[in-house]
């Protein structure tokens, strides 16, 4: 019996979400009966997420056995396995789709960087077949563990079949997230986090500090680098942030290039959770309309400076800094 299969009717969404989160060569993929997450890191410092709940597909179908198991996963009845995400999407956009002809498409229908309903006013999102162009159909299937995982593509009456090597599973903690011990929890339109992330980035920087606090400046982005400084404030208005739940002060720094790794999520999502604990680690949680009116959702992780890190460090030692925070 074969251990997952799935069918989804456009391989052009599926490609969409996963492109979210390669900022890495290689992803972490667990296979539920709820669905696919893939899961990406960097360094110990970041860490991506996109979950494909089964309603995503048309059909699902996964079916664990013990022999396919490990002991440890017996327990949560889930296999996990590696894939090059890369090549992932170099298959899913095999067809010849690009993010350049999705954009282009996406602003004739009116699809504003977000979706044309919150941007233009218009009906769409960026998912809907209108935009998205031919439907490719996309099925997935894996026969057992190490077994490659097969992709099959079909458009306009061509099929193309592909099979991708699969790997052993790495060590993969989750970077951790003191949901009971929040600092702030902030909601707010993704694209306005995406334009203040892109502002700032006229300076060249190589940090990110985020503050937040209950009274003015309620929320402020800003940035160091070469070129100068640069800051985004966020006045504590219902209608740009929808939550903001900040019980006291807090300030923390980021390295700049990790947080614009998140750029494509928050092009593309509608709104975004921000969230950050006592000890700085910092969460943005997209949630993405796609067609049909369902959403998904795609998590970032980030492991800040330590407080006493200074702001002249050499960049070469960003990465040694962020880990010593966890």
């Amino acid at each position: 019996m074969t251990l997952f299969t799935a069918v989804s009717d456009s391989a052009r969404q599926l490609f969409l979400l996963l492109k979210c989160i390669s900022f890495a060569q290689k992803a972490q993929v667990r296979l539920t009966k709820e669905g696919l997450r893939f899961t990406v890191e960097e360094s110990r410092v970041i860490q991506g997420t996109a979950f494909l709940e089964e309603a995503l597909f048309t059909s699902f179908s996964y079916s664990p056995t013990t022999n396919s198991q490990t002991e440890e996963d017996e327990l949560d009845d889930t296999t996990v396995f590696q894939i090059s995400l890369v090549a992932l999407l170099e298959t899913l956009q095999i067809f010849g789709f690009t993010e350049n002809k999705d954009r282009s498409a996406a602003r004739d229908s009116g699809y504003g960087g977000v979706t044309g309903s919150l941007a233009r006013g218009g009906p769409g999102t960026a998912f809907e077949n209108r935009v998205l162009g031919m439907k490719s159909v996309c099925r997935l299937s894996y026969e057992a563990i190490g077994e490659p995982l097969c992709i099959v593509l079909e458009e306009a009456g061509v099929t193309t079949t592909c099979e991708m090597v699969t790997y052993e599973p790495e060590d993969q903690d989750e970077i951790p997230l003191q949901r009971d011990a929040l600092a702030l929890k902030i909601i707010m339109r993704s694209n306005w986090l995406f334009d203040a992330i892109k502002e700032l980035a006229s300076t060249s920087p190589s940090r990110l500090t985020i503050a937040a606090s209950p009274s003015a400046p309620y929320l402020v982005l800003s940035s160091n680098g070469p070129l100068g400084s640069a800051a985004v404030e966020f006045s504590n208005d219902q209608q740009l942030l929808e939550t903001f739940h900040v019980p006291k002060r807090t300030v923390n720094t980021y390295k700049y290039s990790l947080v614009k790794a998140a750029s494509r999520a928050m092009e593309i999502a509608s709104k975004v959770s921000i969230r950050g604990d006592e000890q700085g680690v910092l969460s943005l949680q997209f949630m993405i309309e796609v067609a049909e009116g369902r959403v998904s959702f795609i998590d970032f992780r980030f492991v800040p400076f330590l407080p006493e890190d200074g702001e002249g460090e050499d960049d070469d030692d960003d990465d040694t800094d962020e880990g010593q925070s966890q």
